[in-house]
């Protein structure tokens, strides 16, 4: 099995996500906080990575479409892309993980900044709610596959503590994003990802 393919991660704990399948309705009342300390720890092996922050986004997309491949469905620009190294070499795809990697080091860089992330996040959402209308599912899927190619690839960095800390990020993320898609009314969910 290549570093791309690899057997997918089981879902996130619920609780830290918001619902079991991806429903936006069974969202708890708000995302659980980040202490200064965990910020920190985000904040510092974010440091690590977003170094090579073009090549890990093109690993994780990479991951993403070969172990989900219904999420090409939205990607009319490399849709019929499925050789990983046909994926890898494809400037559509390396420019949508610039743009991923680049959403989360906004992210990153504004911990201490709730109300700038919110935003950040509720952009995102409505993006991909209303103008490419992806199911909320998948970002349940992708904040996995992330968290997978960061473990492996950072070994050194993403210790067991700091997995749980990022595993904890990846939660708030979906919860805002998956807010941004109650906001606009949506209702669609679908297993068609898993």
């Amino acid at each position: 099995m290549s570093r791309r393919e690899s057997p997918p991660l089981p879902p996130p704990p619920p609780q830290l996500l918001g619902g079991q399948s991806g429903e936006c309705e069974d969202r708890p009342e708000r995302a659980e906080p980040l202490s200064d300390a965990e910020r920190e720890i985000i904040q510092d092996t974010w440091g690590h990575v977003y170094k090579n922050c073009e090549d890990v986004g093109v690993s994780v997309l990479i991951r993403f479409f070969v172990n989900f491949p219904s999420a090409k469905q939205y990607f009319s620009q490399f849709r019929e892309l499925e050789d990983p190294e046909e994926m890898e070499q494809s400037s559509q795809l390396r420019q949508h993980a610039c743009r991923v990697m680049n959403a989360l080091n906004t992210v990153v860089e504004n911990l201490n900044d709730p109300e700038k992330v919110s935003s950040v996040l509720a952009l995102v959402g409505k993006a991909h709610a209303l103008k490419h209308k992806v199911e909320p599912i998948y970002f349940k899927i992708l904040s996995g596959v992330i968290l997978e190619v960061l473990s492996e690839d950072f070994p050194e960095c993403f210790t067991a503590e700091v997995q749980l800390v990022w595993t904890k990020l990846m939660g708030a993320l979906y919860w805002h994003v998956t807010g941004a898609y109650t906001e606009v009314g949506w209702l669609q969910v679908s297993s068609s990802a898993v």
